[in-house]
């Protein structure tokens, strides 16, 4: 794959966090390719602007565009990957390969039932406290050169309901029949509850193959930040060219 032939690419991050989650990644692979993190509606620098699937998406698009190198490989996280599964069907012409990390599971059914939970809890806990306890989380299992910057981006609590409030009921496998492009399924072996719908998402696609990322949880990203980029990496070198 030459410079010329490599696809940009857009990362999208995960649930209360925002672009600075993929610092390690930004690091990474911006060596070999076009690459740009996007922070969602209600999240980072767009805290302010209410959440919607469909401003999420449009986004993405922009984000897309904005690299100038026509259709791009989209690595979504949690959240990021549903709303980049939205993406696919709303802009299959901007698409050139899927990665869903993190995001193989039935948003519909039972498995919805503990996130509705939650989705209704965190709006009694005050954001103060929920922050302080995520960045104790964070330094605790993460160095600082991999959370850093999503410590310093801060966490979009207060969004949570309205984005799991939109997903959830939404999502199964069979949004797959959507995708054009390839697909990477990229889950941490140790998420079980994002894995739990894993092998029918790569069934209901043509051309997806699911990679783990070894004693990697949720946020595989930050568990593995080497392998988890790796994969991309040679996910991307992978896609076939662009038509036309």
């Amino acid at each position: 794959m030459t410079a010329a032939d490599a696809p940009p690419v857009i990362l999208v991050h995960g649930t209360r966090f925002s672009a600075g989650q993929w610092s390690p990644q930004l690091a990474a692979l911006q060596k070999d390719f076009r690459v740009a993190a996007v922070d969602l509606p209600g999240h980072g620098a767009r805290s302010a602007e209410p959440w919607s699937l469909d401003a999420a998406t449009e986004i993405i698009a922009a984000a897309v565009d904005s690299l100038d190198r026509g259709p791009a490989l989209v690595v979504g996280h949690s959240l990021g990957g549903y709303a980049s599964l939205e993406f696919a069907r709303r802009f299959p012409e901007r698409l050139r390969g899927l990665v869903l990390a993190g995001a193989s599971a039935s948003t519909r059914g039972p498995w919805a039932t503990p996130y509705r939970w939650v989705t209704g809890l965190v709006p009694r806990v005050p954001a103060d406290r929920l922050a302080r306890w995520n960045d104790r989380l964070l330094r605790r299992l993460y160095p600082p050169e991999v959370v850093e910057a999503t410590i310093r981006s801060g966490y979009a609590f207060h969004t949570l309901p309205a984005a799991w409030g939109e997903v959830l009921g939404r999502f199964d496998a069979g949004a797959m029949r959507h995708v054009t492009a390839p697909v990477l399924i990229l889950n941490g072996e140790k998420d079980p509850v994002f894995r739990s719908g894993e092998s029918d998402f790569a069934r209901a696609h043509p051309h997806a193959r699911v990679e783990l990322i070894p004693r990697a949880g949720h946020l595989a990203n930050f568990d593995d930040p080497a392998a988890f980029t790796d994969a991309v990496r040679r996910f991307a070198r992978e896609l076939p060219a662009p038509c036309g």
